[in-house]
């Protein structure tokens, strides 16, 4: 379970796709140097989001690649149920 926090938001995510596009959304709402955009992976925070760097940051080793497989995983498996979806609809 992934959770996206900042000042103001809080909100669980199943998937990592789905909490990386919520935490991207509120990029525009952090305007302050102090406010940061969170998301947590159960109690772990993974990735950090402030002005004070270009891009997010990924925490801890091995995290990059290890959601950017999950990533990959996620976009596999909504293309599969999209295909199941449309060859049922097409029967």
């Amino acid at each position: 379970m992934f959770r996206v926090l900042t000042k103001g938001f809080s909100q669980e995510f199943k998937r990592w796709t789905d909490a990386v596009h919520a935490a991207n959304s509120l990029k525009p709402k952090c305007k302050s140097w102090l406010e940061d955009i969170r998301v947590f992976d159960g109690e772990n925070l993974v990735w950090v989001y402030s002005l004070s760097h270009t891009y997010p940051q990924y925490i801890g080793p091995g995290t990059y690649r290890r959601l950017a497989i999950l990533f990959l995983q996620e976009a596999a498996e909504e293309q599969e149920q999209v295909a199941d979806d449309s060859s049922n609809n097409s029967l």
